[in-house]
C-alpha cells in the first residue's frame, strides 16, 4: 500500500508545509498495490480493488477500481456486491442480514 504525503512531490525539493492529510474511514476493504494520493477521504465499508489508484474521494459502500480510480458498484456492509446502478436516483433500503449461530441467514 501506498500513501502519498504532498499531492506534486519533486526529489529535492522540500514540501513539508504541503503535507496532505488522508481518511481512511472504519469496516473498508483495501486491495493490494493500491495507491492514496495524499488529501483524500475513504468512506466507511468501501471496497478498493487492487492495483487501484486514488486522487478524489471515495462514497460509502462504493466498489472502486482501476488507474485511476473509478466507482463501478456498491457494496453491502457484509461486503456483497449490490445489484444498483453506480447513478442510483433514488434510495434504496439493503437487505436484512440475521446472524445466528453462525450461520447467515439472508
Amino acid at each position: 500500500m501506498v500513501f502519498t504525503n504532498v499531492y506534486n512531490p519533486r526529489s529535492g525539493v522540500e514540501r513539508k508545509d504541503e503535507y496532505g492529510d488522508t481518511l481512511i474511514k472504519r469496516g473498508i476493504t483495501l486491495g493490494e498495490n493500491r495507491t492514496f494520493v495524499c488529501g483524500v477521504k475513504i468512506g466507511e465499508y468501501a471496497v478498493i480493488g487492487a492495483g487501484a489508484v486514488f486522487n478524489k474521494g471515495v462514497k460509502v459502500y462504493a466498489l472502486m477500481v482501476g488507474v485511476p480510480a473509478k466507482q463501478v458498484g456498491w457494496m453491502s456492509g457484509v461486503g456483497e456486491q449490490l445489484e444498483l446502478p453506480v447513478t442510483a436516483d433514488r434510495e434504496v433500503v439493503c437487505k436484512l442480514y440475521i446472524f445466528n449461530n453462525s450461520l447467515l441467514q439472508k
